[in-house]
């Protein structure tokens, strides 16, 4: 196998690991705030220990990044605390797919705070892509599926926007990877505990399997995931950044029917080929960026 066959599997098998973030969320079976804080608090070690190494290849990160991975992990925590909650509303699959949506809020924040312009298909594609969410929402569907899709789709929306603000915060981070993500992970633990009262509380105490669900949570998709992630992008192909767009939501709306059971309404599932069509499509148009950013916002959980 060539060189760069070996890193397209490798992200493609992260993008894939990454997909079961949601199902793995439902299967736990625990409330929205206790599935964000253990999948936080259990991969901190790994990270931990991730991080020294690279501290002692790369040296120690500058305050200023150390400052802005701050704040990131309390945005962190929102985003994670949003898309449990939009989970719990309208189902993992689509829940992930409405939480694709930073790809637009990220470039028309940097509009606003960079002058950096959004490409002309990205702009067209927005009011699609928007057209979607509402078909999501199940604003027009007898049929749609959830718990309350209107409200999933409000918090899928809250997802994106917290993931959004992350990635800017992110940008920082320089040729560090995984002590910006230390920072990010145990301060996102601690912001989690913190505020979960506020979305219905967290339990401390998850009895089995609930507990071995959300280890294999953290250690699978959080850690692993990432990881691998991580090492394939700085050397990735171009068209790369667009298959992991496709790859990932299409593959936790897969198995979210077939281990979950979901079963998305047809207008729901046109929605969700409408976002996830129009990401890819606005994604395709913009300028070219160092691989970390302009590929980040595939991989949203």
């Amino acid at each position: 196998m060539s060189a760069q066959r070996r890193i397209v599997l490798i992200a493609v098998v992260g993008a894939l690991v990454i997909s079961s973030s949601a199902p793995l969320v439902v299967l736990s079976g625990v409330a929205p705030a206790t599935s964000a804080l253990f999948r936080c608090a259990y991969a901190v070690p790994p990270i931990l220990l991730l991080a020294w190494f690279e501290r002692r290849r790369l040296g120690p990160l500058p305050a200023k990044i150390r400052y802005f991975s701050w704040a990131a992990g309390v945005i962190f925590a929102l985003d994670l605390l949003f898309w449990h909650h939009a989970i719990e509303f309208v189902g993992g699959g689509l829940a992930t797919v409405l939480g694709n949506l930073q790809v637009f809020l990220v470039a028309f924040a940097a509009w606003a705070i960079f002058r950096e312009r959004p490409s002309t298909r990205l702009m067209l594609a927005t009011p699609i892509v928007f057209g979607g969410v509402v078909l999501i929402s199940g604003l027009f569907d007898a049929a749609a599926y959830g718990a309350n899709p209107m409200l999933g789709a409000v918090f899928g929306m809250a997802t994106s926007v917290a993931y959004a603000a992350y990635l800017l915060l992110m940008k920082a981070g320089g040729r560090h990877a995984m002590l910006p993500l230390a920072h990010v992970t145990v301060v996102a633990t601690l912001t989690v505990a913190a505020l979960s009262p506020l979305f219905g509380g967290a339990d401390l105490t998850p009895s089995w399997p609930a507990h071995g669900w959300l280890l294999l949570l953290a250690l699978g998709p959080q850690v692993l995931g990432w990881a691998l992630i991580t090492w394939a992008l700085p050397r990735q192909p171009a068209a790369l950044t667009a298959l992991l767009l496709l790859i990932q939501p299409m593959t936790t709306v897969a198995l979210s029917a077939l281990l979950l059971g979901e079963r998305p309404s047809t207008l729901q599932l046109a929605g969700c080929a409408v976002i996830v069509l129009g990401v890819l499509y606005g994604s395709r148009g913009r300028s070219p960026a160092p691989a970390q950013e302009t590929s980040e916002p595939a991989l949203s959980r």
